[in-house]
Parts: structure tokens; C-alpha cells; sequence
């Protein structure tokens, strides 16, 4: 099992800063995800702001989320971010 989400926070252009249980700080890209109709919500910037994990897990509204396995296996650490 992969670590949960601590923290998360909405910078824009459909990505999301995550803060593991173990540490690990990553960024997720989600626009990929947006022409399938359950996340189709998070085409406006304004309902993507009002993301938050509870329970390890990432949230809208409790409607939309995305699986932690996911969210960890689909992000960039920051470290190769900065690299790339």
C-alpha cells in the first residue's frame, strides 16, 4: 500500500501539490482525467480550489476524488521537477 495524502493544495492549470504520510512532497497533474465525465467538474479553476484530503484520500465537495494508490504512483517528486 502506497502512503496516504497529508495535505493537499490546488496551484493551477490542473495540478495539485501533495504531501504524503511519509514526507514525500509531489505534484499531481490531473488534466488528463477531465474528459471523463465523473471529474469533469474540475474544469472550472474555482471548484478545483476547494480541494482537500481527509482520511489520506483527495477531495472535492465529497463528490469527486481521486484513489491514493494513484495519486502517488501518477506524481512527480518535486526534487525531479526541478531537474527536468
Amino acid at each position: 500500500m502506497n502512503p496516504r495524502v497529508l495535505t493537499a493544495k490546488y496551484t493551477g492549470n490542473h495540478q495539485l501539490l501533495l504531501t504524503f504520510k511519509n514526507g514525500e512532497v509531489k505534484q499531481f497533474d490531473f488534466s488528463a482525467y477531465l474528459n471523463y465525465p465523473v471529474y469533469e467538474p474540475l474544469n472550472n479553476e474555482n471548484f478545483c480550489k476547494k480541494v482537500k484530503a481527509i482520511d489520506g484520500i483527495v477531495q472535492w465537495d465529497g463528490d469527486v476524488d481521486f484513489d491514493p494508490d494513484t495519486l502517488y504512483l501518477e506524481s512527480k517528486p518535486l526534487q525531479s521537477l526541478v531537474q527536468a
